[in-house]
């Protein structure tokens, strides 16, 4: 594995802790966004992991995967904004 893999590994591990705090948000403070957070970095690390282990994935599954991520994330904000 290239210093690129490696890199890619060490932020999918930083999504994966960002995920896990998301999901500790939405059940211990009760904040709907945690979980739209939790789906976002979960994707992220799914989409970081096709391309570091070079699975056959098809080029529209990979995008629609991005896509989910940040409609994920936009609900998140919409929904972190109500609660302000």
């Amino acid at each position: 594995m290239d210093i690129s893999g490696v890199i890619q590994l060490i932020a999918s591990a930083a999504e994966a802790f960002v995920a896990l705090t998301a999901v500790w948000i939405a059940v211990q403070k009760k904040k709907a966004y945690g979980w739209f957070i939790a789906i976002t970095f979960t994707l992220f690390v799914l989409f970081n992991c096709t391309r570091v282990f070079g699975l056959a994935i098809p080029e529209e599954l990979d995008a629609l995967v991005f896509l989910a991520a940040g409609a994920s994330m936009l609900w998140a904000m919409v929904l972190i904004h109500k609660d302000s």
